[in-house]
């Protein structure tokens, strides 16, 4: 049934006394999909993924998986596995042991569990490990560990509870490589949970975008990323400059909300004469980042924005604080956000 998604979630809902975490939440996933739940802590996205694995029962609601209601099963009945960020081995296990215990509880013979934990350390490139014990890895390696152990059983999906987390960042931006390629390999639903908006955008197919427990956008990265549908969007998505209320008028000239990122900004020391619109300024602050120079200015107009430079423009590493500068954008970039989200009437947010 190839139309039948992975995962399929209707009216969920949660209550912790009077709060309610998870408010109303219908979403489908689909099979194969790299699905992300993002959003800041207590937005309610791993309430969801502990629903869907069984660990939470849902106040009301129902929890399909590939079509079969689910939603009083036990977590041992699901065919679904989580990967947490505490990674939870047995200290006192080989790796290789490790990764075989799930097939062990399932009553799979010692020789057939160790050949399929065997293929499951190659596949997360961990085959010379499999007498080591936990304690004799690295971070990466026991996350991989975690992995390889979660994938044994041949779930229909995988949930991964900020599973990178506790990583350096290095390591995590190679961790996150290593996620995807392996999702690609087993062609089976990925569900992951994190706060992290970088993160995300680089793994995910779609992501829903998690606030007071219910789904403030749905989309591809791209969608969020380029087209936010609101405030909170547009400010955790990324990082927006935003305008409204009388911001809006005295820069934008028009009346309603709007986001700019940064980096369809352009700055330039002298005042623009091609017939963009723009605005004049003062930079307050240029900072380093390597591959970029992130520059803050006070438009005269009243707003601070961020303009965000590739470090290629060599000439502009010589300003300094208090230089006149005259900001520019393309209205094509201008987003106007339908839903304004926590901002109040006459309330004016300076983007930093």
């Amino acid at each position: 049934m190839p139309d039948v998604p992975a995962i399929r979630l209707t009216q969920l809902t949660k209550l912790f006394g009077a709060v309610s975490a998870v408010d109303h939440l219908d979403l489908e996933i689909g099979a194969g999909e790299f699905f992300s739940m993002l959003g800041p802590s207590g937005s309610g996205k791993t309430t969801v993924l502990r629903c869907i694995a069984g660990f939470e029962k849902p106040t009301s609601g129902r929890i399909e998986l590939f079509g079969q209601d689910v939603t009083g099963r036990p977590a041992a009945s699901r065919d679904v596995n989580t990967v947490f960020q505490d990674y939870a081995l047995f200290p006192h296990m080989s790796v290789i042991d490790n990764v075989a215990y799930g097939l062990r509880v399932r009553g799979v013979s010692r020789q057939e569990r160790r050949l399929r934990a065997a293929e499951a350390l190659a596949r997360v490139r961990l085959d010379g490990f499999a007498d080591r014990r936990p304690s004799q890895l690295s971070g990466g390696q026991r996350q991989r560990v975690a992995l390889a152990r979660a994938t044994v059983v041949e779930p229909k999906a995988l949930l991964l509870d900020e599973p990178l987390g506790a990583l350096d960042l290095k390591l995590r931006q190679q961790m996150q490589v290593e996620l995807k390629q392996l999702q690609h390999e087993l062609g089976i639903a990925f569900v992951f949970v994190t706060h992290d908006q970088d993160e995300a955008l680089t793994l995910s197919d779609r992501i829903a975008v998690m606030n007071n427990g219910r789904i403030e956008q749905l989309g591809t990265p791209r969608e969020l990323y380029e087209h936010p549908a609101s405030r909170f969007v547009a400010d955790f998505v990324g990082t927006s400059n935003l305008f409204a209320g009388g911001q809006a008028r005295a820069v934008l000239g028009r009346d309603g909300e709007f986001s700019i990122r940064p980096e369809k900004l352009t700055l330039a020391t002298v005042a623009n004469t091609t017939g963009s619109p723009g605005a004049a300024g003062t930079l307050v602050e240029s900072i380093y980042a390597g591959s970029s120079i992130r520059r803050v200015v006070d438009l005269d107009a009243g707003p601070r924005v961020s303009v965000l430079e590739s470090n290629d423009r060599l000439h502009r590493g010589e300003l300094d604080p208090g230089a006149r500068v005259h900001v520019s954008w393309s209205d094509d970039d201008v987003r106007e956000l339908t839903s304004a989200g926590e901002l109040t009437s006459g309330e004016e947010r300076q983007p930093s």
